[in-house]
């Protein structure tokens, strides 16, 4: 009684929070129940084991494992119960039959005591701990971490000093994953800077190309802040995070375009500003025809509908805005990065870095030519 009496009210404490929608228990420990036990003095006077007793009656209720037989090339398992119209009632139990020593058959119902009770249906083990186990949902505009800081706010207010709490299932899963986002993020700029170095066989041009994709993050996140305004079900979820990362590679992939081109000119004796422009040039219409054919591709998951599509709207959402500020900011950055990053290279001196990045430039190009 006591834990279902913590747990009710820990559930009417939820329940006041907003980020909480729904959250209810399984656990009850004011069930209806039949308490049976054995009359030792009857047993021993109709010769009839008390373990012979408990086996017998577990066996009609509960079922119990006999053997296998194989037939017509499949295993079979049999087991023992009764059938379900026969263990419904308390009287049902005086038409089960028992062995005793001499070989005759005794009625369960004569050697057993019957008392209506109270109790849990079943008991939860979690942790080695008895538990009752919570599900719930967040309340519309919440994420599901924010219902997750709410519910241990709450158990800190509620629960007292010889009650704890753990998560289970997805929960246990989100909390255990919870702030790896921005690794994850760092470390796909890390793969595509180290991909891109080895690429240019430079240091310092992988900066000009990467250093555009902050715009694009902004993007996403701004989309996703717009939509919010308009619906709270747009959150920065794990939905949007993934389509945050994607955005890494799809903002690399246009500035790549402009930076190949304007590296070849410089590389050709091309002046730094006027190479970069005529590569800019060059490249805005292949750049606005593949980020546009992306963009459009993604309205499907923007205007998505059914099960789980709310997931679906939210990473499109931050993958359109993302790539679209990448798109209209990113031709028009990309090139000033190039040509800052270039002069800062040349700057560090003669026969370093500068001089350095730009050898391996040259010989890039005259590869590729």
């Amino acid at each position: 009684l006591a834990d279902d009496e913590q747990a009710k009210n820990f559930i009417q404490a939820a329940m006041k929070r907003p980020e909480i929608g729904r959250i209810s228990t399984s656990f009850r420990a004011s069930v209806p129940q039949l308490f049976a036990q054995v009359d030792r003095d009857k047993a021993l006077a109709a010769g009839v084991a008390v373990s012979d007793v408990n086996t017998t009656l577990g066996s009609y209720l509960g079922g119990s494992y006999v053997n296998d037989f194989n037939r017509f090339g499949r295993l079979y398992k049999v087991y023992l119960q009764a059938d379900a119209n026969y263990r419904d009632k308390q009287e049902d139990i005086r038409g089960y039959f028992v062995r005793n020593k001499n070989g005759d058959m005794v009625s369960l119902g004569t050697l057993m005591n019957f008392t209506p009770t109270n109790g849990p249906e079943f008991t939860n083990r979690f942790n080695l701990f008895r538990s009752a186990e919570m599900i719930g949902t967040s309340g519309p505009g919440f994420s599901s971490a924010q219902t997750m800081e709410a519910l241990k706010e709450v158990a800190a207010e509620v629960l007292p000093k010889d009650v704890t709490y753990d998560w289970n299932a997805m929960s246990y899963q989100e909390e255990k994953a919870a702030g790896k986002g921005a690794i994850v993020f760092v470390l796909g700029m890390v793969f595509v800077f180290l991909i891109l170095a080895a690429q240019y066989e430079s240091w310092s041009l992988p900066f000009s190309v990467l250093l555009g994709t902050p715009f694009a993050v902004f993007g996403a996140l701004l989309g996703v802040w717009l939509c919010r305004q308009l619906d709270p079900s747009y959150v920065n979820n794990i939905f949007a995070q993934i389509g945050i990362l994607t955005l890494v590679g799809l903002a690399a992939k246009n500035a790549i375009l402009i930076v190949e081109f304007a590296r070849a000119k410089v590389a050709g004796g091309a002046p730094l500003i006027e190479g970069t422009l005529e590569a800019a040039k060059l490249r805005f219409r292949p750049i606005l025809m593949t980020a546009f054919a992306f963009i459009l591709g993604v309205i499907p998951l923007v205007i998505a509908s059914g099960a789980g599509a709310q997931g679906r709207k939210v990473m499109g959402i931050a993958v359109f805005s993302g790539m679209a500020m990448a798109t209209v900011i990113g031709v028009l950055l990309v090139p000033m990065l190039f040509v800052l990053i270039e002069k800062l290279t040349r700057r560090g001196g003669h026969g370093g870095n500068g001089t350095g990045s730009s050898t391996s430039t040259t010989q890039a190009t005259g590869t590729h030519g």
